[in-house]
């Protein structure tokens, strides 16, 4: 992969960022590996609460370093009418606007959609809350957890009868941030013809919802309420995990036509390849417990090893479960530079990678993430406050 000299497909992009953990910070973090400059605004003192989230090194939260890299951190106590003034500066010169704040605390602020529209008409300006700006539940509390539940995810994972389990990384909001990135690059897109920008509304639980695949479609034609199947995929035969020998499970995912006939001739069972009924999903999908047992049945009498490597001989897709030391030890995560490495105040630190990956002007990686109010000073002198003028702010605790 090579880039062209100083080239990023979003340089010269400035962007302004007042969201605090995950949905909107994850949302400019993508901006920013690919040349937007990206301001982070934080409370004075105190920061973004993710600086505390999870395994803390020095201090520091090992997130900090993923979620906020190539960011620069200007404190603003943005409860504070001077706060409220430079951002509104800031903003007429910006390009974007990313917020996760509840629906209506920016609009308290003198900070809404109107108010900095008409500050700045080429304004694109990303808000991402629980249940959006519109609707009965705007007002009410919502994270993550909360948009996986009523999105309907919640209730699809686990096995039946059993309490729901949750995705162990924070997918709500990680998909909020994926669909705000893409508003946003559409209404880049539409600005170039018509010199406006626009506001982008997300809510958690409608990204969440986007994903249910057919979930509405059967409910509405058959009265059909899908329910958690564990680690089956119903309805998609064979795919599903399976037990070794060793203590170990693999995932097949054999439920293409040919790959299934390859699967069945693999395992010794030429009558279950060959059965007219079993040609099909459909008819798969109706004798799924008889090819996940004969599937089984074979993955017992062999470690995960030796199953990979037959799968893999005969062109069948599958895998195991990886963790974190399977991920950086793996080939080919280096071999795709999914794995990188940042300099921290404390030193060296893999983290993970850039995606998309673009063949002439891929992201970049500068640095991790930056100390709380690192870049105040820089900031404000660029709006051309004096260091006499900055001091009084930090006197006063607005920045």
């Amino acid at each position: 992969m090579t880039r062209e000299s100083g080239s990023l497909p979003l340089q010269g992009l400035k962007v302004i960022e007042m969201g605090q953990l995950i949905a909107g910070p994850f949302a400019s973090k993508l901006l920013g590996e690919f040349g937007a400059d990206v301001i982070k605004i934080e409370p004075p003192g105190v920061g973004d609460p993710l600086r505390k989230w999870r395994k803390i090194k020095d201090g520091t939260s090992l997130w900090w370093h993923v979620q906020s890299r190539n960011k620069h951190s200007l404190t603003l106590d943005l409860k504070q009418a001077e706060a409220q003034a430079i951002v509104r500066r800031l903003v007429a010169e910006a390009d974007i606007l990313v917020e996760n704040f509840r629906p209506g605390t920016l609009e308290d602020w003198g900070l809404g959609w109107d108010a900095l529209a008409a500050l700045n008409p080429r304004l694109i300006m990303l808000r991402i809350s629980g249940y959006g700006q519109t609707g009965p539940y705007r007002d009410l509390p919502g994270f993550g957890v909360i948009g996986e539940a009523m999105g309907g995810l919640r209730h699809l994972s686990g096995h039946p009868g059993q309490a729901p389990v949750r995705v162990g990384v924070s997918i709500g909001d990680s998909l909020s941030s994926l669909y705000g990135v893409i508003g946003v690059l559409l209404a880049l897109q539409e600005r170039q013809r018509s010199g406006l920008g626009q506001m982008i509304d997300v809510a958690l639980y409608e990204s969440v919802f986007a994903m249910m695949e057919s979930l509405v479609p059967e409910y509405d034609a058959f009265g059909y309420v899908r329910e958690p199947a564990g680690s089956a995929l119903p309805g998609i035969t064979p795919s599903n995990s399976y037990p070794c020998n060793d203590g170990a499970y693999v995932l097949i995912a054999g439920n293409g036509d040919s790959i299934y006939k390859r699967l069945m001739s693999l395992i010794g069972r030429p009558d279950l390849a060959e059965d007219p009924r079993l040609a099909h999903n459909d008819g798969r999908s109706e004798q799924a417990e008889r090819i996940d047992v004969a599937i089984a049945a074979w993955t017992r009498q062999r470690s995960r090893d030796e199953v990979i490597e037959a799968l893999e001989t005969a062109r069948v897709p599958a895998g195991y479960p990886y963790t974190a030391a399977d991920i950086v030890a793996d080939p080919h995560y280096l071999a795709r530079r999914m794995i990188e490495q940042v300099q921290t105040s404390t030193g060296p630190l893999k983290v993970p990678g850039v995606l998309p990956k673009l063949s002439r002007t891929p992201g970049r990686i500068g640095a991790g993430g930056p100390r709380l109010g690192e870049h105040t000073d820089d900031v404000l002198a660029g709006l051309g406050l004096s260091e006499a003028q900055r001091q009084g702010l930090r006197e006063r605790g607005i920045i």
